[in-house]
């Protein structure tokens, strides 16, 4: 399926289709759920019902069960709505919706992207976008080149080119683009003080439903699950805090956080894995109560992609760092008596460290 546009008015998003060969004698709801794939077959027929799905020039009344043809366009509409609000505590958070530029030249935008801003529209989040603000600001289309989960801020990289895409999308395939992130943890009984160590557990979804979301980690030495990697370096510890830069050499879905946990060092903030997945179901529905944002301590996992090395151009490499993000800068303050520009210093040795290294932490 081909996308002939995308355009933003106000508070609406609109997607116009081309129907090809392939989907010829579809369903409307079958060909929107290739799009859609993470709404219900519910919700597309809802949408249809609402008008906010239409196939252009087909008079009468639009069912999910009409039947498209060759060439037929078909213009998916989102409104935005409090959906894509956030709460803490029963008030709405003031997010942030403009993202910090890193670097940027004719190709490549790097963005220090705030928390809770998708990396590009999904699901019923199609506004509070990092492809969609700049977009609109240039009048084109613009290249997600990787994702972070939308609770994770940091380093993001767009590309304004398809060329560019490609080319980077390749560089993470190789595994020749590096990553850091800065992260705070509580430590429990599982977590033995170390400052440098190396998680390998394997770690995969045996779940089905909604709740294949929730990664499940195994031994090392286990023939279940898939491989995965992360360097952890712990900088400080403050009480049962522990704040410190984590380097996946693997890209598994979740994997710091799982990592982090299967170490005794679950991320503050991080509703799924120092919660549990009812907990996050909580949090995502409106109900949690008061323990559980206490346990919580901030609205959203403490998790920033400080750091990335990647090849470019002619250049072997170059090395983006962003600092340390408000919402977690504000916690540290609250809860710490670290400076916060010391902990930037360790910070930015720690990464320049792991890039330099020749080998792995032992």
């Amino acid at each position: 399926m081909s996308i002939l546009s995308k355009a933003y008015r106000d508070d609406v998003f609109e997607v116009r289709h081309l129907v090809d060969e392939e989907h010829h004698g579809a369903r409307l709801d079958q060909f929107v759920q290739l799009y859609l794939d993470s709404f219900s077959r519910e919700m597309i027929k809802k949408k249809i019902k609402e008008k906010e799905i239409t196939i252009v020039k087909r008079p009468g009344t639009h069912k999910p069960s009409s039947i498209l043809h060759y060439q037929d366009e078909v213009v998916i509409r989102f409104f935005k709505s409090k959906f894509e609000d956030e709460y803490w505590r029963g008030i709405k958070l003031n997010l942030e919706m403009s993202p910090e530029i890193v670097f940027e030249d004719k190709e490549l935008i790097v963005i220090s992207k705030p928390a809770f801003m998708s990396t590009h529209p999904a699901g019923r989040h199609v506004f509070n976008c990092a492809t969609v603000f700049f977009e609109m600001k240039y009048e084109q289309t613009i290249h997600s080149l990787h994702r972070i989960d939308r609770e994770t801020s940091g380093i993001l990289m767009l590309g304004k080119n398809p060329k560019l895409a490609n080319e980077m999308m390749a560089n993470f395939e190789n595994d020749d683009i590096k990553k850091c992130y800065f992260f705070i943890a509580h430590a429990n009984q599982n977590f033995h003080g170390e400052k440098e160590f190396i998680a390998n557990e394997r770690m995969d979804s045996p779940n089905e439903g909604l709740k294949r979301v929730y990664v499940q980690h195994y031994p090392e030495n286990s023939l279940d699950g898939k491989h995965a990697r992360t360097f952890f370096y712990i900088l400080e510890q403050v009480g049962e805090h522990v704040l410190g830069i984590a380097c996946p050499q693997t890209g598994r879905q979740h994997q710091i956080r799982v990592h982090a946990l299967a170490h005794g060092i679950p991320l503050i903030g991080d509703k799924m894995y120092l919660g549990s997945y009812e907990m996050f179901q909580r949090f995502k529905d409106q109900v949690a109560s008061p323990e559980d944002h206490d346990l919580m301590e901030i609205p959203r996992h403490a998790l920033h992609a400080i750091a990335i090395k990647i090849p470019y151009k002619s250049e072997k490499e170059k090395i983006f760092i962003t600092h340390i993000p408000s919402d977690l800068k504000s916690w540290i303050q609250k809860n710490t008596p670290l400076n916060i520009d010391d902990l930037e210093l360790k910070i930015n040795q720690t990464i320049n460290h792991y890039y330099n290294q020749s080998k792995s932490p032992e």
